[in-house]
């Protein structure tokens, strides 16, 4: 069962209270962001119901893919968007993200990377106080551990299948996004060319999952089957996609006289 508290005897249940919380932070920061790189905030807003049913749909997509030895069990279809598991797919929420990202800049001729800092370091923003929420509702945990850096769970409010000395994966999570998002929010004061920071972000963040996705004890379809699992095929996929990026942002800066690559004098 998910934590939850009481409201006049009506149950709030914390996962949900924190999807809510994120997705406000998630506008704020943007609209923020959208003053300081010059973006239009409504090329989201005007969008936003496609954005969130793409994200809904291919999040818990990816994750019935990956868990699939138990989700083809599934008798109820209504059972795929309400669920008992309160799992998502990181990688798939970002696919179903971009993929509207996409299709907007394509109908109405812009170019995406004027876009993609904004969403990605809004994206980091609120990722640090869900992965915090991940680890108090038992969405990300990890393997049993001799390291010395560990967390016990052995009480019985622990939603966790395991017992004992777990690596904690979540709070890691948490670290390296606050982290990264410190850093890269400081470094695009100062890099003028915009795509850059997106596509960096898309690299670091995508090479941090493939790493720290070795310590979760979490088994998919492909764990089961390989060294790795669906989260870090999509992390390597999203790796590859980052360069291309990176190249394409650097390639365009080139044939321009007038873009300014990196801006000292502040």
């Amino acid at each position: 069962m998910n934590p939850y508290f009481e409201i006049f005897w009506y149950p709030v249940y914390i996962f949900w209270l924190s999807i809510v919380v994120c997705f406000f932070l998630f506008l704020w920061m943007l609209k923020k962001l959208s003053v300081r790189f010059g973006f239009e905030y409504h090329f989201f807003t005007n969008s936003i119901l496609w954005y969130f049913i793409s994200v809904f749909l291919f999040s818990r997509l990816f994750y019935v893919i990956s868990m699939w030895k138990d989700m083809k069990h599934i008798q109820n279809p209504f059972d795929f968007f309400i669920m008992n598991d309160y799992n998502f797919s990181l990688f798939g929420a970002l696919f179903g993200f971009f993929i509207v990202l996409f299709l907007n800049v394509k109908l109405l001729k812009k170019s995406i990377h004027k876009y993609i800092d904004g969403f990605v370091l809004s994206f980091l923003f609120v990722s640090i106080l869900w992965f915090i929420w991940a680890f108090f509702g038992g969405q990300v945990y990890g393997e049993i551990t001799s390291l010395w850096i560990w967390i016990a769970y052995d009480n019985w409010l622990s939603t966790i299948p395991l017992t004992g000395k777990l690596f904690p994966l979540p709070l890691v999570y948490s670290i390296s996004c606050f982290v990264l998002f410190s850093t890269l929010y400081i470094l695009s004061m100062y890099v003028k060319t915009r795509g850059i920071i997106g596509y960096v972000w898309l690299w670091i963040f995508s090479a941090m999952v493939l790493a720290l996705e070795f310590f979760s004890w979490k088994p998919d379809i492909f764990s089961l089957a390989y060294w790795i699992n669906l989260s870090q095929i999509w992390a390597i996929i999203f790796i590859a996609v980052s360069f291309y990026g990176i190249f394409r942002v650097m390639n365009i800066s080139s044939k321009s006289q007038k873009t300014i690559l990196w801006d000292v004098t502040k």
